[in-house]
Protein backbone atom coordinates (compact mmCIF):
# COMPACT_ATOMS: atom_id res chain seq x y z
CA UNK A 1 0.00 0.00 0.00
CA UNK A 2 1.38 3.23 -0.90
CA UNK A 3 0.17 7.10 -0.71
CA UNK A 4 -0.18 7.80 -4.63
CA UNK A 5 1.22 11.51 -5.98
CA UNK A 6 -0.65 12.17 -9.53
CA UNK A 7 -0.41 15.14 -12.08
CA UNK A 8 -2.30 17.97 -12.31
CA UNK A 9 -1.64 19.81 -15.59
CA UNK A 10 -2.78 18.64 -18.92
CA UNK A 11 -0.16 17.72 -22.13
CA UNK A 12 -0.07 19.32 -25.18
CA UNK A 13 -3.39 18.42 -26.73
CA UNK A 14 -3.14 15.59 -29.65
CA UNK A 15 -3.47 17.86 -32.02
CA UNK A 16 -0.96 20.79 -31.94
CA UNK A 17 1.45 19.27 -34.32
CA UNK A 18 5.00 20.50 -35.55
CA UNK A 19 4.62 23.95 -38.15
CA UNK A 20 4.14 22.62 -41.45
CA UNK A 21 6.24 25.34 -43.11
CA UNK A 22 9.39 24.56 -41.03
CA UNK A 23 11.97 22.85 -43.49
CA UNK A 24 15.14 21.16 -42.71
CA UNK A 25 18.33 22.26 -44.43
CA UNK A 26 20.77 20.17 -46.33
CA UNK A 27 23.71 19.58 -44.54
CA UNK A 28 26.85 19.14 -46.14
CA UNK A 29 28.17 14.95 -46.63
CA UNK A 30 32.13 14.74 -46.07
CA UNK A 31 33.43 12.48 -48.99
CA UNK A 32 34.49 9.61 -46.60
CA UNK A 33 30.67 9.20 -46.24
CA UNK A 34 30.10 9.32 -49.50
CA UNK A 35 32.07 6.45 -50.13
CA UNK A 36 30.20 4.70 -48.08
CA UNK A 37 27.15 5.92 -48.78
CA UNK A 38 25.78 6.72 -52.16
CA UNK A 39 23.06 9.58 -51.30
CA UNK A 40 22.46 11.75 -48.51
CA UNK A 41 19.47 10.79 -47.94
CA UNK A 42 20.48 7.23 -47.39
CA UNK A 43 22.86 8.33 -44.91
CA UNK A 44 19.91 10.46 -43.00
CA UNK A 45 17.70 7.02 -43.34
CA UNK A 46 20.62 4.98 -41.35
CA UNK A 47 21.03 8.29 -38.86
CA UNK A 48 17.25 8.19 -38.15
CA UNK A 49 17.36 4.43 -37.79
CA UNK A 50 20.34 4.43 -35.50
CA UNK A 51 18.58 6.95 -33.23
CA UNK A 52 15.53 5.35 -33.26
CA UNK A 53 17.19 1.72 -31.85
CA UNK A 54 18.63 3.52 -29.28
CA UNK A 55 15.50 4.92 -28.37
CA UNK A 56 13.68 2.12 -28.39
CA UNK A 57 16.10 -0.08 -25.79
CA UNK A 58 16.21 3.08 -23.89
CA UNK A 59 12.87 3.41 -23.47
CA UNK A 60 11.67 -0.62 -23.12
CA UNK A 61 14.10 -0.34 -20.03
CA UNK A 62 12.51 3.01 -18.62
CA UNK A 63 9.44 2.24 -19.02
CA UNK A 64 10.14 -0.90 -17.00
CA UNK A 65 11.38 1.17 -14.52
CA UNK A 66 7.98 2.97 -14.59
CA UNK A 67 9.37 6.46 -16.63
CA UNK A 68 8.43 6.71 -20.10
CA UNK A 69 10.43 9.34 -22.59
CA UNK A 70 6.82 10.68 -24.08
CA UNK A 71 5.13 10.62 -20.82
CA UNK A 72 3.97 14.23 -19.68
CA UNK A 73 5.57 15.40 -16.92
CA UNK A 74 2.70 16.79 -14.45
CA UNK A 75 3.51 18.67 -11.18
CA UNK A 76 2.17 15.94 -8.51
CA UNK A 77 -0.98 16.11 -6.94
CA UNK A 78 -2.19 14.16 -3.95
CA UNK A 79 -5.34 11.57 -4.97
CA UNK A 80 -8.09 11.02 -2.20
CA UNK A 81 -8.15 8.46 -0.03
CA UNK A 82 -11.64 7.76 -0.17
CA UNK A 83 -11.78 4.23 1.30
CA UNK A 84 -9.67 3.39 4.29
CA UNK A 85 -7.01 0.96 2.63
CA UNK A 86 -5.68 2.12 -0.97
CA UNK A 87 -3.56 0.42 -3.33
CA UNK A 88 -1.41 1.34 -6.00
CA UNK A 89 -1.85 -0.46 -9.66
CA UNK A 90 2.01 -1.23 -9.57
CA UNK A 91 1.78 -2.85 -6.03
CA UNK A 92 0.94 -5.53 -7.73
CA UNK A 93 3.15 -5.83 -10.94
CA UNK A 94 1.13 -3.48 -13.04
CA UNK A 95 3.67 -1.34 -16.01
CA UNK A 96 2.23 1.61 -18.08
CA UNK A 97 3.91 1.26 -20.78
CA UNK A 98 1.27 0.72 -23.20
CA UNK A 99 2.87 -2.74 -24.13
CA UNK A 100 2.98 -4.68 -20.61
CA UNK A 101 -0.32 -6.82 -20.35
CA UNK A 102 -1.24 -5.47 -16.82
CA UNK A 103 -4.36 -8.15 -16.62
CA UNK A 104 -3.10 -9.95 -13.55
CA UNK A 105 -2.01 -6.89 -11.91
CA UNK A 106 -5.90 -5.61 -11.97
CA UNK A 107 -7.10 -9.07 -10.77
CA UNK A 108 -4.72 -9.36 -8.05
CA UNK A 109 -5.49 -6.12 -6.98
CA UNK A 110 -9.58 -6.75 -7.16
CA UNK A 111 -8.87 -9.88 -5.03
CA UNK A 112 -6.79 -8.23 -2.32
CA UNK A 113 -9.91 -5.30 -2.37
CA UNK A 114 -12.25 -8.27 -2.21
CA UNK A 115 -11.06 -9.18 1.17
CA UNK A 116 -11.59 -5.60 2.46
CA UNK A 117 -15.75 -5.47 2.23
CA UNK A 118 -15.86 -5.60 6.24
CA UNK A 119 -13.88 -2.94 6.74
CA UNK A 120 -14.89 -0.48 4.20
CA UNK A 121 -13.33 -1.83 1.06
CA UNK A 122 -10.24 -0.81 -1.03
CA UNK A 123 -9.18 1.71 -3.43
CA UNK A 124 -7.45 1.21 -6.41
CA UNK A 125 -5.25 3.96 -7.73
CA UNK A 126 -4.37 3.26 -11.26
CA UNK A 127 -1.57 6.42 -11.68
CA UNK A 128 -0.40 8.55 -14.90
CA UNK A 129 0.68 5.86 -17.88
CA UNK A 130 -0.71 3.64 -20.73
CA UNK A 131 -2.34 0.71 -18.95
CA UNK A 132 -2.93 -2.27 -21.35
CA UNK A 133 -5.28 -4.90 -20.70
CA UNK A 134 -7.60 -7.37 -20.94
CA UNK A 135 -11.13 -7.50 -19.29
CA UNK A 136 -10.90 -8.09 -15.73
CA UNK A 137 -13.86 -7.92 -13.00
CA UNK A 138 -14.50 -5.14 -10.23
CA UNK A 139 -15.68 -6.12 -6.75
CA UNK A 140 -18.03 -4.99 -4.00
CA UNK A 141 -17.01 -2.14 -1.76
CA UNK A 142 -14.17 -0.62 -4.37
CA UNK A 143 -12.98 2.34 -5.34
CA UNK A 144 -11.06 2.62 -9.01
CA UNK A 145 -9.58 5.85 -9.24
CA UNK A 146 -7.63 6.98 -12.65
CA UNK A 147 -5.17 9.80 -11.89
CA UNK A 148 -5.07 12.59 -14.39
CA UNK A 149 -3.16 11.48 -17.41
CA UNK A 150 -3.94 7.64 -16.56
CA UNK A 151 -4.94 5.38 -19.60
CA UNK A 152 -6.49 2.11 -19.25
CA UNK A 153 -6.52 0.46 -23.08
CA UNK A 154 -8.46 -2.32 -23.90
CA UNK A 155 -6.20 -4.83 -25.38
CA UNK A 156 -6.92 -5.01 -29.35
CA UNK A 157 -6.14 -5.65 -32.83
CA UNK A 158 -4.18 -3.33 -33.79
CA UNK A 159 -1.38 -5.11 -31.95
CA UNK A 160 -1.98 -7.84 -34.47
CA UNK A 161 -2.72 -5.89 -37.66
CA UNK A 162 0.52 -3.42 -37.08
CA UNK A 163 2.56 -6.21 -36.69
CA UNK A 164 4.27 -5.53 -39.87
CA UNK A 165 5.54 -2.27 -39.04
CA UNK A 166 9.06 -2.78 -39.59
CA UNK A 167 12.00 -0.04 -39.21
CA UNK A 168 11.05 0.94 -42.40
CA UNK A 169 7.91 2.85 -41.54
CA UNK A 170 9.83 4.89 -39.00
CA UNK A 171 11.07 8.42 -40.92
CA UNK A 172 12.83 11.09 -39.49
CA UNK A 173 9.35 12.85 -39.30
CA UNK A 174 8.45 10.75 -36.87
CA UNK A 175 10.60 11.70 -34.63
CA UNK A 176 9.18 15.11 -34.56
CA UNK A 177 6.18 14.43 -33.62
CA UNK A 178 6.33 12.05 -30.16
CA UNK A 179 3.64 10.80 -30.28
CA UNK A 180 3.31 9.44 -33.59
CA UNK A 181 7.25 7.72 -32.75
CA UNK A 182 5.85 6.60 -29.45
CA UNK A 183 2.63 4.64 -31.27
CA UNK A 184 5.06 3.60 -33.59
CA UNK A 185 7.46 2.12 -31.11
CA UNK A 186 5.36 0.55 -29.24
CA UNK A 187 3.66 -1.26 -31.89
CA UNK A 188 7.44 -2.49 -33.08
CA UNK A 189 7.45 -3.95 -29.22
CA UNK A 190 4.68 -6.00 -29.94
CA UNK A 191 4.77 -9.66 -30.17
CA UNK A 192 2.35 -11.78 -31.70
CA UNK A 193 0.55 -12.78 -28.83
CA UNK A 194 -1.77 -9.77 -29.60
CA UNK A 195 -2.12 -11.18 -32.70
CA UNK A 196 -6.00 -12.73 -32.41
CA UNK A 197 -7.68 -9.80 -29.33
CA UNK A 198 -10.88 -11.36 -29.30
CA UNK A 199 -9.86 -14.20 -27.34
CA UNK A 200 -8.91 -12.30 -24.44
CA UNK A 201 -12.30 -11.02 -24.42
CA UNK A 202 -14.45 -13.69 -22.70
CA UNK A 203 -17.35 -14.84 -23.84
CA UNK A 204 -20.87 -14.45 -21.86
CA UNK A 205 -24.32 -16.20 -22.09
CA UNK A 206 -26.76 -13.55 -23.47
CA UNK A 207 -28.51 -10.84 -21.53
CA UNK A 208 -31.80 -12.63 -20.20
CA UNK A 209 -34.22 -9.72 -21.12
CA UNK A 210 -32.60 -10.04 -25.31
CA UNK A 211 -32.68 -13.88 -25.59
CA UNK A 212 -29.37 -13.67 -27.69
CA UNK A 213 -26.37 -11.61 -28.62
CA UNK A 214 -27.20 -8.08 -29.85
CA UNK A 215 -26.04 -8.74 -33.32
CA UNK A 216 -25.33 -12.69 -33.42
CA UNK A 217 -27.34 -15.64 -31.94
CA UNK A 218 -25.37 -17.34 -28.84
CA UNK A 219 -22.67 -15.92 -26.52
CA UNK A 220 -21.52 -12.33 -26.27
CA UNK A 221 -18.21 -10.98 -25.70
CA UNK A 222 -17.95 -9.10 -22.44
CA UNK A 223 -17.13 -5.78 -21.29
CA UNK A 224 -13.43 -4.71 -21.21
CA UNK A 225 -14.56 -3.52 -17.12
CA UNK A 226 -17.08 -5.48 -15.82
CA UNK A 227 -19.08 -6.13 -12.66
CA UNK A 228 -22.24 -8.78 -11.48
CA UNK A 229 -24.15 -8.54 -8.41
CA UNK A 230 -22.23 -6.10 -6.57
CA UNK A 231 -22.74 -3.26 -4.21
CA UNK A 232 -21.00 0.08 -3.69
CA UNK A 233 -19.12 0.56 -6.43
CA UNK A 234 -17.17 3.62 -7.77
CA UNK A 235 -14.90 4.20 -10.90
CA UNK A 236 -14.03 8.15 -10.87
CA UNK A 237 -11.00 10.20 -10.71
CA UNK A 238 -8.74 13.19 -12.05
CA UNK A 239 -10.40 12.67 -15.52
CA UNK A 240 -8.36 9.85 -16.03
CA UNK A 241 -9.22 7.77 -19.60
CA UNK A 242 -10.60 4.28 -20.23
CA UNK A 243 -9.95 3.67 -23.62
CA UNK A 244 -11.45 0.55 -25.40
CA UNK A 245 -9.43 1.13 -28.47
CA UNK A 246 -12.66 0.16 -30.50
CA UNK A 247 -11.33 0.87 -34.29
CA UNK A 248 -10.35 -2.80 -35.00
CA UNK A 249 -13.88 -3.92 -33.49
CA UNK A 250 -15.85 -1.35 -36.17
CA UNK A 251 -13.91 -2.82 -38.76
CA UNK A 252 -14.35 -6.49 -37.92
CA UNK A 253 -17.74 -5.77 -37.93
CA UNK A 254 -18.19 -3.68 -40.94
CA UNK A 255 -15.89 -6.47 -42.99
CA UNK A 256 -18.58 -9.07 -40.85
CA UNK A 257 -15.58 -10.94 -39.20
CA UNK A 258 -17.06 -11.12 -36.04
CA UNK A 259 -19.09 -14.43 -35.03
CA UNK A 260 -20.25 -12.61 -31.53
CA UNK A 261 -21.82 -9.59 -30.37
CA UNK A 262 -19.25 -7.34 -29.26
CA UNK A 263 -18.89 -6.07 -26.02
CA UNK A 264 -19.57 -2.98 -24.16
CA UNK A 265 -16.30 -0.83 -22.95
CA UNK A 266 -17.86 -0.68 -19.02
CA UNK A 267 -20.96 -2.93 -18.27
CA UNK A 268 -22.46 -3.23 -14.35
CA UNK A 269 -25.13 -5.83 -14.03
CA UNK A 270 -27.58 -6.27 -11.17
CA UNK A 271 -25.63 -4.56 -8.95
CA UNK A 272 -26.57 -1.14 -6.59
CA UNK A 273 -24.79 2.21 -5.25
CA UNK A 274 -23.12 2.51 -8.01
CA UNK A 275 -21.06 5.69 -8.75
CA UNK A 276 -19.33 6.84 -12.06
CA UNK A 277 -17.68 10.36 -12.31
CA UNK A 278 -15.19 12.52 -13.39
CA UNK A 279 -13.45 10.11 -16.26
CA UNK A 280 -13.35 9.96 -19.83
CA UNK A 281 -14.53 6.90 -21.67
CA UNK A 282 -13.72 6.43 -25.23
CA UNK A 283 -13.68 4.48 -28.41
CA UNK A 284 -16.09 1.42 -27.05
CA UNK A 285 -16.57 -1.53 -29.28
CA UNK A 286 -19.76 -1.20 -28.76
CA UNK A 287 -21.75 0.29 -25.95
CA UNK A 288 -19.97 2.30 -24.05
CA UNK A 289 -21.42 2.14 -20.27
CA UNK A 290 -24.10 0.09 -20.15
CA UNK A 291 -25.76 -0.20 -16.53
CA UNK A 292 -28.11 -3.43 -16.65
CA UNK A 293 -30.33 -4.00 -14.43
CA UNK A 294 -29.62 -2.09 -11.61
CA UNK A 295 -30.61 0.49 -8.68
CA UNK A 296 -29.26 3.47 -7.24
CA UNK A 297 -26.97 4.49 -10.15
CA UNK A 298 -25.25 8.20 -10.10
CA UNK A 299 -23.19 9.20 -13.68
CA UNK A 300 -22.20 12.43 -13.42
CA UNK A 301 -19.06 14.62 -15.00
CA UNK A 302 -17.93 12.33 -17.64
CA UNK A 303 -16.65 12.85 -21.35
CA UNK A 304 -17.99 9.71 -23.69
CA UNK A 305 -16.15 10.02 -26.98
CA UNK A 306 -15.58 8.10 -30.41
CA UNK A 307 -15.95 9.26 -34.00
CA UNK A 308 -19.39 10.38 -35.51
CA UNK A 309 -19.46 8.37 -38.29
CA UNK A 310 -18.08 5.11 -38.84
CA UNK A 311 -17.92 3.94 -35.32
CA UNK A 312 -21.29 1.70 -35.52
CA UNK A 313 -23.39 1.17 -32.07
CA UNK A 314 -21.38 2.85 -29.62
CA UNK A 315 -24.07 4.91 -27.93
CA UNK A 316 -22.98 6.35 -24.94
CA UNK A 317 -24.91 5.30 -21.96
CA UNK A 318 -27.83 2.48 -22.26
CA UNK A 319 -29.62 2.20 -18.99
CA UNK A 320 -30.92 -0.89 -19.56
CA UNK A 321 -33.62 -1.95 -16.78
CA UNK A 322 -32.74 0.01 -14.28
CA UNK A 323 -34.22 2.07 -11.64
CA UNK A 324 -33.47 5.42 -9.58
CA UNK A 325 -30.63 6.63 -11.94
CA UNK A 326 -29.28 10.07 -12.19
CA UNK A 327 -27.45 10.95 -15.62
CA UNK A 328 -25.93 14.89 -15.14
CA UNK A 329 -23.43 17.27 -16.11
CA UNK A 330 -21.87 14.83 -18.88
CA UNK A 331 -20.45 15.47 -22.55
CA UNK A 332 -21.09 12.84 -24.87
CA UNK A 333 -20.84 12.72 -29.00
CA UNK A 334 -20.54 9.06 -29.81
CA UNK A 335 -21.26 7.36 -33.10
CA UNK A 336 -24.95 5.77 -32.28
CA UNK A 337 -27.19 7.06 -29.65
CA UNK A 338 -26.09 9.22 -26.77
CA UNK A 339 -28.26 7.70 -24.36
CA UNK A 340 -30.66 5.14 -24.88
CA UNK A 341 -32.68 3.87 -22.32
CA UNK A 342 -33.85 0.09 -22.26
CA UNK A 343 -35.72 -2.64 -21.06
CA UNK A 344 -35.76 -5.88 -22.83
CA UNK A 345 -36.13 -6.54 -26.85
CA UNK A 346 -39.31 -8.50 -27.52
CA UNK A 347 -40.71 -11.39 -25.48
CA UNK A 348 -37.21 -11.92 -23.81
CA UNK A 349 -37.87 -8.20 -22.10
CA UNK A 350 -41.98 -8.82 -21.71
CA UNK A 351 -40.94 -12.03 -20.28
CA UNK A 352 -38.05 -10.69 -17.91
CA UNK A 353 -40.28 -7.61 -17.09
CA UNK A 354 -37.94 -5.20 -15.49
CA UNK A 355 -38.76 -1.86 -16.39
CA UNK A 356 -36.47 1.29 -16.94
CA UNK A 357 -37.75 3.95 -14.52
CA UNK A 358 -37.49 7.08 -12.08
CA UNK A 359 -34.54 8.36 -14.16
CA UNK A 360 -33.35 11.87 -13.98
CA UNK A 361 -30.82 13.05 -17.08
CA UNK A 362 -29.81 17.01 -16.88
CA UNK A 363 -27.45 19.70 -17.75
CA UNK A 364 -26.00 17.48 -20.67
CA UNK A 365 -24.11 18.45 -24.39
CA UNK A 366 -25.03 15.85 -26.86
CA UNK A 367 -23.80 15.11 -30.70
CA UNK A 368 -24.97 11.79 -32.56
CA UNK A 369 -24.58 12.64 -36.31
CA UNK A 370 -26.23 9.44 -37.08
CA UNK A 371 -28.27 8.51 -34.58
CA UNK A 372 -30.26 10.57 -31.98
CA UNK A 373 -29.11 12.77 -29.04
CA UNK A 374 -31.27 11.11 -26.49
CA UNK A 375 -33.42 7.71 -26.89
CA UNK A 376 -36.00 5.87 -25.84
CA UNK A 377 -35.78 2.31 -26.88
CA UNK A 378 -36.25 0.62 -29.35
CA UNK A 379 -35.71 -2.33 -26.70
CA UNK A 380 -37.94 -1.03 -24.29
CA UNK A 381 -40.66 -4.32 -23.85
CA UNK A 382 -40.45 -4.45 -20.57
CA UNK A 383 -41.55 -0.87 -19.80
CA UNK A 384 -39.61 2.84 -19.37
CA UNK A 385 -41.37 5.04 -16.85
CA UNK A 386 -41.39 8.37 -15.16
CA UNK A 387 -38.36 9.82 -16.72
CA UNK A 388 -36.76 13.54 -16.71
CA UNK A 389 -35.09 14.76 -19.09
CA UNK A 390 -34.01 18.98 -18.48
CA UNK A 391 -31.78 21.17 -19.89
CA UNK A 392 -29.98 19.34 -22.71
CA UNK A 393 -28.20 21.02 -25.71
CA UNK A 394 -28.57 18.84 -28.83
CA UNK A 395 -25.90 19.82 -31.80
CA UNK A 396 -25.23 18.44 -34.81
CA UNK A 397 -27.15 15.80 -35.08
CA UNK A 398 -29.45 13.51 -37.08
CA UNK A 399 -32.68 13.37 -34.41
CA UNK A 400 -32.61 15.21 -30.95
CA UNK A 401 -34.56 13.30 -28.94
CA UNK A 402 -36.39 10.08 -29.65
CA UNK A 403 -38.86 7.45 -28.94
CA UNK A 404 -38.45 4.46 -31.34
CA UNK A 405 -41.01 1.09 -30.95
CA UNK A 406 -42.71 -1.28 -33.28
CA UNK A 407 -45.28 -4.21 -32.77
CA UNK A 408 -43.77 -6.64 -30.77
CA UNK A 409 -42.60 -4.96 -28.60
CA UNK A 410 -45.22 -4.58 -26.00
CA UNK A 411 -44.25 -2.90 -22.84
CA UNK A 412 -44.96 0.89 -22.40
CA UNK A 413 -43.67 4.25 -22.51
CA UNK A 414 -45.31 6.81 -20.25
CA UNK A 415 -44.65 9.58 -17.92
CA UNK A 416 -42.17 11.21 -20.18
CA UNK A 417 -41.22 14.34 -19.25
CA UNK A 418 -38.94 16.78 -21.76
CA UNK A 419 -38.04 20.30 -20.01
CA UNK A 420 -35.93 22.89 -21.48
CA UNK A 421 -34.27 21.64 -24.52
CA UNK A 422 -32.43 23.24 -27.44
CA UNK A 423 -31.66 21.90 -30.67
CA UNK A 424 -28.88 23.49 -32.66
CA UNK A 425 -28.63 22.32 -36.43
CA UNK A 426 -30.51 19.30 -36.28
CA UNK A 427 -31.97 16.94 -38.92
CA UNK A 428 -35.49 16.12 -37.15
CA UNK A 429 -36.14 17.24 -33.51
CA UNK A 430 -38.98 15.70 -31.55
CA UNK A 431 -39.40 11.92 -32.87
CA UNK A 432 -42.04 9.43 -31.95
CA UNK A 433 -41.49 5.97 -34.31
CA UNK A 434 -43.18 3.22 -33.52
CA UNK A 435 -42.25 1.03 -37.00
CA UNK A 436 -38.87 0.28 -35.79
CA UNK A 437 -38.76 -3.29 -37.07
CA UNK A 438 -35.83 -5.16 -35.79
CA UNK A 439 -36.67 -8.64 -33.64
CA UNK A 440 -34.46 -10.89 -31.56
CA UNK A 441 -36.34 -13.78 -33.64
CA UNK A 442 -39.05 -15.13 -35.25
CA UNK A 443 -40.96 -15.91 -32.01
CA UNK A 444 -42.25 -12.21 -30.92
CA UNK A 445 -45.93 -12.02 -30.87
CA UNK A 446 -46.57 -9.45 -33.52
CA UNK A 447 -49.93 -8.61 -31.96
CA UNK A 448 -47.86 -7.26 -29.10
CA UNK A 449 -48.34 -3.07 -29.18
CA UNK A 450 -46.31 -0.88 -26.86
CA UNK A 451 -48.38 1.50 -25.02
CA UNK A 452 -47.07 5.18 -25.37
CA UNK A 453 -48.94 7.85 -23.32
CA UNK A 454 -48.44 11.01 -21.37
CA UNK A 455 -45.29 12.70 -22.33
CA UNK A 456 -44.78 16.44 -22.63
CA UNK A 457 -42.64 18.65 -24.51
CA UNK A 458 -42.09 22.21 -22.58
CA UNK A 459 -39.49 24.82 -23.34
CA UNK A 460 -38.50 23.48 -26.44
CA UNK A 461 -35.84 25.70 -28.58
CA UNK A 462 -33.64 25.66 -31.72
CA UNK A 463 -32.55 26.24 -34.49
CA UNK A 464 -31.75 25.17 -38.00
CA UNK A 465 -33.63 22.14 -37.37
CA UNK A 466 -35.25 20.69 -40.84
CA UNK A 467 -38.20 19.16 -38.95
CA UNK A 468 -38.98 19.92 -35.92
CA UNK A 469 -41.65 17.24 -34.79
CA UNK A 470 -42.29 13.78 -36.19
CA UNK A 471 -44.52 11.97 -34.18
CA UNK A 472 -45.37 8.67 -35.89
CA UNK A 473 -48.33 6.94 -34.22
CA UNK A 474 -50.43 3.91 -36.22
CA UNK A 475 -54.09 2.45 -35.64
CA UNK A 476 -52.79 -0.45 -33.39
CA UNK A 477 -50.13 2.11 -31.75
CA UNK A 478 -51.35 5.46 -31.23
CA UNK A 479 -49.71 7.92 -28.93
CA UNK A 480 -52.21 9.56 -26.32
CA UNK A 481 -51.50 12.19 -23.99
CA UNK A 482 -49.15 14.43 -25.60
CA UNK A 483 -48.38 17.78 -24.20
CA UNK A 484 -46.84 20.85 -26.02
CA UNK A 485 -45.84 24.33 -24.40
CA UNK A 486 -43.62 27.03 -25.03
CA UNK A 487 -41.86 25.90 -27.91
CA UNK A 488 -40.29 28.04 -30.21
CA UNK A 489 -37.81 25.85 -33.11
CA UNK A 490 -35.99 27.77 -36.29
CA UNK A 491 -36.80 25.96 -39.37
CA UNK A 492 -33.69 25.09 -41.99
CA UNK A 493 -35.87 25.31 -45.08
CA UNK A 494 -39.25 26.85 -45.40
CA UNK A 495 -41.43 23.97 -45.89
CA UNK A 496 -44.79 23.03 -45.25
CA UNK A 497 -45.30 20.28 -42.82
CA UNK A 498 -42.65 20.36 -40.82
CA UNK A 499 -44.63 19.56 -37.95
CA UNK A 500 -45.50 16.16 -38.43
CA UNK A 501 -48.23 13.65 -37.06
CA UNK A 502 -50.30 10.49 -37.28
CA UNK A 503 -52.54 8.85 -35.09
CA UNK A 504 -52.07 11.17 -32.12
CA UNK A 505 -53.94 12.87 -29.24
CA UNK A 506 -53.20 15.73 -26.73
CA UNK A 507 -53.13 19.20 -26.64
CA UNK A 508 -50.96 22.90 -27.03
CA UNK A 509 -51.06 25.27 -24.74
CA UNK A 510 -50.51 28.44 -25.33
CA UNK A 511 -48.30 29.66 -28.92
CA UNK A 512 -46.11 27.54 -30.54
CA UNK A 513 -43.80 27.72 -33.48
CA UNK A 514 -44.07 25.98 -35.91
CA UNK A 515 -47.55 25.72 -35.94
CA UNK A 516 -48.84 22.25 -34.76
CA UNK A 517 -50.54 19.85 -36.89
CA UNK A 518 -54.38 19.44 -36.81
CA UNK A 519 -54.69 16.33 -34.48
CA UNK A 520 -53.51 17.99 -31.21
CA UNK A 521 -56.58 20.14 -29.18
CA UNK A 522 -55.50 24.20 -28.53
CA UNK A 523 -55.42 25.66 -25.01
CA UNK A 524 -55.13 29.57 -24.97
CA UNK A 525 -52.12 30.37 -22.22
CA UNK A 526 -54.97 30.57 -19.43
CA UNK A 527 -56.07 27.01 -20.48
CA UNK A 528 -59.35 27.91 -22.24
CA UNK A 529 -59.79 25.78 -25.13
CA UNK A 530 -59.55 27.29 -28.40
CA UNK A 531 -60.03 24.59 -30.41
CA UNK A 532 -61.23 20.79 -30.22
CA UNK A 533 -59.43 18.52 -32.78
CA UNK A 534 -61.70 15.67 -35.05
CA UNK A 535 -58.45 15.01 -36.48
CA UNK A 536 -56.59 12.90 -34.88
CA UNK A 537 -55.94 9.96 -36.36
CA UNK A 538 -54.91 12.17 -39.57
CA UNK A 539 -51.32 11.72 -41.39
CA UNK A 540 -48.91 14.22 -42.69
CA UNK A 541 -45.94 12.24 -42.22
CA UNK A 542 -43.63 13.39 -45.20
CA UNK A 543 -39.97 11.50 -44.89
CA UNK A 544 -38.67 13.60 -48.25
CA UNK A 545 -38.06 16.77 -45.88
Amino acid sequence: MVETLTPTSSPPPFWRRSDPNHHHHRRWIPSACAFFLSTHKTFLTALCLASFVTVVYWHRGAAAAGFSLFAPAFPLRQLPMLRPVAFNLTDFGGVGDGVTLNTAAFEKAVRAISKLGGKGGGQLNVPPGYWLTAPFNLTSHMTLFLAEGAVILGIDAYFGSELNLSVHSIDCEDLKNPLVFHKKALYMEADKRYLEDEKYWPLMPPLPSYGYGREHPGPRYGSLIHGQHLKDVTITGHNGTINGQGQAWWRKYKQKLLNHTRGPLVQIMWSSNILISNITLRDSPFWTLHPYDCKNVTIKNLTILAPVFQAPNTDGIDPDSCEDMVIEDCYISVGDDAIAIKSGWDQYGVRYGRPSKNILIKNLVVRSNVSAGISIGSEMSGGVSNITIENIYIWKSRRAVRIKTAPGRGGYVRGITYRNLTFDTCRVGIVIKTDYNEHPDMGYDPKAFPVLEDISYTSIHGESVRVPVRIQGTAEIPVKNIFFRDMSVGVAKKKKHVFQCAYVEGCVVGTIFPAPCENLDLYDEAGNLVRRSTSQNSSDIDYDI
